[in-house]
């Protein structure tokens, strides 16, 4: 797929205070979303819009396009 992650959102989450477990206890992101972050799989923009706010950045610094 030639839409790329920049880097390991998750762990960018958890930096910011955002664990795992306090993203599905506080329901700011579901189960399947999680384990899509963990795979590195695509995610909706309803969600990446969800991780911008938590991350306080921009869509273009998360994601990336690499030719194939």
């Amino acid at each position: 797929m030639p839409i790329k992650y920049k880097f390991n959102v998750l762990s960018a989450l958890k930096n910011k205070g955002f664990s795992t477990y306090r993203i599905r206890q506080d329901k700011l992101l579901s189960e399947s979303t999680v384990q899509k972050l963990r795979n590195e799989e695509p995610v909706s923009w309803e969600n990446l819009e969800t991780i911008c706010k938590l991350l306080e950045c921009q869509p273009g610094d998360i994601i990336e396009y690499v030719e194939e």
